[in-house]
């Protein structure tokens, strides 16, 4: 469980007592090179990162795999067993194909995308599901050095209570944001301390320090 204060405050940089989903210290990070604010005249650049995962490959392989054993059936003239289970059958493995199909080609990778405003993923070829997170709405923004599958109850759009929402695609690292309204969201992304010192930019340039009064 994600150890995260509960008064809206923001964190001490670098991560201090934040906590990853296996329960291990969160990588403290240097304080990132501010960004230069859109509003001064100078285009902020965005940053782009993804992660691919090889055994959505594999399973994508099983449920195509189902799938032509479904259409096998429905055409082979040499079935002699009736005609219900002979549907039953083709049903059955047309439905489990399609279902193994659309439920890994949209995990096989992901992409995110942080741009001036906001932190965008896009799951698989068709980019769907896919998440838009307004940059106004994250308080906090930290490296997780692990994201398992496991923690997460398995791969893809995860939801656990007391973790927060997740998009998980292999074991590695990623990225966790805390929102202004509690709800947390991680990613597995290739290249995370980039991002994460991406994010902390941009926030510094949405939000700066006011300095003391």
């Amino acid at each position: 469980m994600t150890d995260l204060p509960r008064d809206g405050a923001p964190p001490a940089e670098g991560g201090a007592g934040f906590r990853g989903p296996d329960d291990t210290p969160l990588a403290p990070l240097a304080p990132p090179a501010p960004l230069a604010d859109s509003a001064s005249g100078a285009r902020a650049e965005g940053w782009t990162g993804r992660a691919t995962s090889r055994l959505q490959w594999g399973l994508a392989a099983l449920g195509a795999g189902c799938l032509a054993l479904g259409i096998e059936l429905a055409v082979d003239t040499s079935w002699s067993g009736g005609l219900v289970p002979l549907v039953m059958s083709v049903v059955g493995c047309v439905a489990a194909g399609l279902l193994i199909l659309f439920g890994t080609l949209a995990f096989v990778h992901v992409e995110v995308t942080i741009d001036e405003d906001s932190l965008q993923v896009r799951c698989g070829h068709a980019g769907v599901p896919r998440r838009r997170i307004p940059l106004r709405d994250v308080v906090a923004a930290d490296h997780a050095p692990t994201v398992t599958p496991r923690h997460w109850g398995g791969w893809g759009y995860r939801w656990r209570p007391g973790m927060g929402t997740a998009v998980v695609i292999r074991r590695g690292e990623g990225v966790v944001l805390r929102l202004g309204d509690g709800r947390v969201f991680t990613v597995t992304v290739d290249d995370a301390e980039a991002a994460v010192h991406h994010i902390r930019a941009r926030l510094a340039v949405l939000r700066p320090d006011p300095g003391p009064t």
